[in-house]
């Protein structure tokens, strides 16, 4: 704004004599002089190969009030049925938003614009829900001005520039994976949760999905394990996916169940947490390859004919004891069975085709609200687990030997019971009275005791 100055007769001055001019005084005038300030076309406008990755950065950590370096930058046109740009930024850290709640509205952070006119930065469908932690702008030439949410969510257009962000978004995860396996493991360690979300929750993406989830595995060591590279370490003739459960990689190594995988070199995907298992049964299989849980009922590992002959004998000589199991624990376990899968271990707990693990069992439980449902849920969770026992194990044949010639004594009951709860304990379950359990153990010990004093003792006399 400048002031300029005209000379106008002056009004108030008498009038002018004969031969003289007319009296004249100055009157400000403001003049505005319009100047372009910002001569550069928005980052997403320019074309990607005259923009350097320190612009990208400015641009990211001023727009999005971030101080990390953006992990990914994916800068796209799209033109003929539809046309917009697209700027889209993968942090190398977690948004602060979503470290507490990782779905919080407030960490949506994908801009819409409409012929560079800005309309939302919190708009739910521009992308999938798995990728709010996704960070960039989207500029459209085809939505309206006038653009409403009910207008946006009937939108055609808008389904088709959210498929497009999306697998532009993947393939740079993809390219990620196979060029920078450090970077990958940076994100994956950040992000990977969405992911699995995202194969639970979008159909539409399920099967894209499977090639990013990552586990820890029996073999991967310090590193997680992809399905294809498991796949590619299956030995010859496997032809199913083995996972375990359990709450951390320590609780899934030591489970019973694994001796016999160790046995024959199987690998096996570890599940850690409920969103593991959930996931897992999402997938189902892989490149015509079942997830098969080893801790599940049914578990078919492959045996040679001498193996099912000798399985057969023992099913036979000790299927009295486990009738007699299943009477004396009662509503304890849903059946007892004898195992092919424990070679150390005396007895396991495992559940039926359809059951939940224990991990899982406790999370649906810190879910359910009422009392009343609560007791439900434990009564019908319970009821699902199947105990079997090993006719190999030396505990189990003196368990045989009790139940033979002394089936009402109280030892007999307490070994019953020990090897119930043993079982449920190494399984990750919750035993029902845990001052009982260590009364039994104190007995154990007690006897123990005595009979190494009675033994000193005999050498003391000899």
């Amino acid at each position: 704004e400048k002031v300029q100055y005209d000379q106008v007769p002056d009004e108030s001055a008498p009038p002018p004599r004969e031969g003289e001019k007319q009296k004249m005084k100055s009157v400000p005038r403001s003049v505005y002089e319009w100047e372009i300030m910002n001569k550069m076309k928005p980052i997403w406008l320019r074309n990607p190969e005259v923009v350097n990755q320190s612009e990208y950065t400015e641009f990211y950590k001023t727009t999005f009030k971030a101080f990390d370096e953006p992990l990914t930058t994916t800068h796209f046109k799209v033109e003929g049925q539809i046309e917009f740009r697209a700027l889209v930024f993968i942090p190398s850290t977690m948004p602060f938003e979503l470290t507490r709640d990782m779905f919080s509205p407030e960490g949506r952070a994908m801009r819409l614009y409409v012929k560079r006119v800005f309309i939302n930065d919190k708009f739910e469908d521009l992308v999938p829900r798995w990728l709010t932690f996704a960070r960039g702008v989207v500029d459209s030439e085809d939505l309206p001005l006038n653009v409403g949410r009910e207008i946006l969510q009937k939108s055609r257009t808008l389904k088709i520039i959210r498929k497009r962000v999306v697998r532009k978004v993947l393939d740079t995860i993809d390219d990620l994976r196979e060029k920078d396996p450090t970077k990958f493991e940076q994100f994956w360690s950040s992000y990977g949760k969405y992911f699995k979300v995202g194969l639970v929750e979008d159909l539409d993406y399920k099967d894209e999905l499977k090639r990013f989830v990552r586990f820890w595995s029996s073999k991967s060591g310090d590193n997680q394990t992809s399905l294809d590279e498991y796949i590619s370490r299956m030995k010859e003739g496997q032809d199913k996916i083995y996972f375990v459960t359990g709450e951390g990689r320590r609780a899934a190594e030591i489970a019973p169940a694994m001796e016999k995988m160790r046995q024959k070199d199987y690998e096996v995907l570890y599940m850690v947490d409920p969103l593991d298992e959930i996931c897992s049964q999402s997938i189902v299989d892989y490149d015509g390859k079942k997830l098969v849980d080893i801790n599940k009922a049914g578990l078919d590992i492959g045996k040679s004919e001498d193996e099912k002959k000798e399985m057969e004998e023992q099913i036979k000589e000790y299927e009295t004891l486990a009738t007699w199991l299943k009477k004396q624990l009662g509503e304890r376990v849903q059946k007892v069975q004898i195992s092919d899968r424990l070679v150390d271990s005396m007895a396991t707990l495992v559940q039926g085709e359809w059951g939940m693990s224990p991990m899982m069992q406790r999370y649906m439980k810190s879910q359910t609200t009422s009392s009343a449902s609560d007791s439900a849920f434990a009564i019908g969770s319970r009821n699902q687990a199947i105990l079997e026992i090993n006719p190999s194990h030396g505990v189990i044949k003196a368990l045989k030997n009790a139940m033979e010639t002394n089936p009402d004594g109280p030892e007999t009951e307490d070994m019953v019971m020990m090897v119930y709860e043993t079982a449920a304990l190494i399984g990750g379950y919750t035993i029902e009275d845990p001052g009982d359990f260590a009364k039994r153990v104190t007995k154990l010990m007690e006897a123990q005791a005595a009979d190494a004093a009675g033994s000193m003792d005999a050498e003391v006399i000899a």
